[in-house]
């Protein structure tokens, strides 16, 4: 597989341990700082008094009821953000290419188009029936781009898998506009959950969606050493002893549970895999044994983060969706590391 390497280097893995938890102890406490201040901005001002009582299950006064309604929303910023951040991080790694992506590869709108296609020709309302959906068009258009983007000369490069995933990615959304613009009566519905947000949160959803996250996340974590062997590329890491086929699907199916089932819940958040992973990578090293729980704390940071500039900036009878705050964000950043990356034309 040819691809712009994004390999851990000696140093990288030789990294102080002490950097690193420096590092994750700095992340963890920005984390609990956003997520006070997630339950304590908004259109209603609320005080210390009113945070305390409604965690501990009281909502007798309007600012109470405030707070108990952002606490969901606040866990699925939380939960969405550490998702995407994992799957990008764990694109990268399989794909060897800098600007893997949920969004960027398509698979986000993969399980977008999945799930409207359930409900808008089949009913399907169930939860987990949507989220078995979502995986499923993640799992058949990261296939989809990926077989695209390794045909001809040179094998999957960073260029033409960006190419096969952004054209991709346009021919879902133009499909899901087609199969939603004769359902006036969906269509509103959707076009704010086509954006990606998390203010619709309700805790029923959050039970049932975290499970598979979970499970996502774990399967990607296990395969972290292997991620650190494909890294080095597929001959070394045979020599390593790394079973190469195994790791790539197995890393593959985490990304694709994470990235499924984060976009049923959401909606397609864009970015979050692509500038995390980066940032962390200039953080913590390339190791993915670090690289990926960091990726995950804070991709949860990000979008805690967005979710608060969204309400706070907006004016009082609206919010801004965190799709857009966050890509606002990563289109530039996609844009720099494209220029900074030195990647074969076609």
């Amino acid at each position: 597989m040819t691809a712009t390497t994004i390999a851990p280097g000696a140093a990288d893995l030789r990294r102080p341990v002490l950097v690193r938890t420096l590092w994750l102890a700095a992340g963890v406490g920005l984390l609990v700082l956003l997520s006070i201040l997630s339950v304590s901005f908004g259109v209603r001002a609320v005080s210390i008094d009113d945070i305390l009582a409604a965690l501990a299950g009281h909502d007798d006064t309007i600012a109470q009821a405030a707070i108990v309604k952002r606490v969901p929303r606040t866990v699925l910023a939380l939960l969405v953000g550490a998702a995407l951040a994992l799957s990008g991080a764990t694109m990268q790694a399989v794909t060897r290419n800098p600007v893997a992506d949920p969004g960027i590869l398509g698979v986000s709108n993969g399980a977008s188009l999945a799930v409207v296609m359930g409900i808008a020709f089949v009913g399907l309302v169930n939860p987990f029936g949507q989220m078995a959906l979502a995986i499923v068009g993640a799992g058949i258009a990261a296939t989809f781009v990926y077989a695209v983007g390794s045909l001809g000369r040179g094998g999957a490069t960073p260029l033409k898998l960006a190419l096969a995933g952004a054209a991709t990615s346009a021919a879902f959304a133009s499909l899901i506009s087609a199969v939603m613009l004769p359902r006036v009566d969906l269509l509103q519905t959707f076009q704010s959950w086509q954006i990606g947000g998390v203010g619709g949160a309700e805790w029923p959803r959050i039970a049932i969606t975290a499970p598979v996250l979970g499970v996502g996340a774990l399967i990607c974590l296990l395969c972290a050493r292997g991620m650190n062997s494909l890294a080095l590329g597929d001959d070394m890491a045979k020599g390593l002893g790394e079973h190469v086929f195994r790791t790539r699907l197995l890393s593959a199916l985490g990304a694709v549970i994470l990235a499924g089932a984060a976009t049923a819940i959401a909606g397609p958040i864009g970015f979050v895999g692509l500038v995390i992973p980066h940032v962390c990578r200039m953080l913590v090293g390339t190791d993915h044994r670090w690289l990926l729980p960091f990726s995950a704390m804070a991709g949860a940071a990000l979008l805690v983060a967005s979710d608060i500039v969204g309400r706070v900036i907006a004016p009082s009878s609206e919010e801004i969706q965190v799709g857009i705050i966050t890509a606002i964000i990563g289109a530039p950043f996609f844009i720099w590391i494209v220029r900074r990356q030195k990647v074969r034309d076609l």
